[in-house]
């Protein structure tokens, strides 16, 4: 069985949010502290509660066991893009958002071994990242090709490019700050990188698919 490598990128940007986070500490008076401390324990949460989706402590709804058909699917829903297992048992099909691995990208259609806390196609172990689905995910949903290629390799920088987007929002909330709280320059600084570090983090610990 494969290691936890799909999981390696999300905890590398979630240590990233933190080390943003706790940079402004020193800069900060008791509002400005306590809001990074705020923002801190959601990041830590949030990151806790996906690891235990991911490996099965939290209960997913993945709730069959045994061989059923299953394939992967690409979503993209305005900003977000995601990789989900749609599978199916019977006339039931569910649809299950994962981290992505490269082994996804070459996943065609085939049997796939339901633990009720693991999805495994051979050796490989797909590592879910949220709740099942009982409805198709919003959004623009792209098939695999029907044909195995070899499994494509995106490096940490694209994935970070690719997650970054959502932090186009960030100065709105860095002027929202400053508008509700005050402060000058360094307030709205610190205030719209915590909250970049923020949007690119729930991308990525969202399990955001680079492909």
């Amino acid at each position: 069985m494969n290691s936890a490598r799909a999981l390696t990128y999300p905890l590398l940007v979630t240590s990233g949010a933190l080390a943003v986070i706790a940079a402004w500490v020193p800069f900060g008076d008791i509002d400005q502290v306590s809001a990074l401390a705020v923002v801190a324990i959601a990041v830590v949460g949030f990151t806790a509660y996906q690891l235990g989706l991911a490996f099965g402590v939290v209960p997913s709804g993945l709730v069959a066991t045994g061989t059923v058909r299953g394939h992967r699917i690409r979503q993209q829903h305005r900003l977000v893009s995601r990789s989900w297992l749609e599978i199916s048992s019977g006339d039931r099909v569910v649809w299950l958002p994962v981290f992505y691995d490269a082994a996804l990208a070459t996943l065609v259609p085939t049997e796939l071994e339901l633990t009720g806390k693991a999805v495994l196609d051979g050796a490989t172990r797909f590592y879910p990242s949220g709740r099942v689905r009982t409805s198709e995910p919003p959004g623009k949903l792209v098939d695999n090709p029907s044909r195995p290629s070899p499994p494509p390799q995106y490096g940490i920088g694209r994935r970070l490019i690719l997650d970054v987007q959502p932090a186009i929002g960030a100065p709105l909330v860095g002027l929202l700050w400053v508008y509700v709280m005050g402060g000058g320059i360094g307030a709205f600084v610190g205030a719209t990188t915590v909250a970049a570090a923020g949007f690119t983090w729930l991308s990525a610990i969202r399990g955001s698919d680079p492909s």
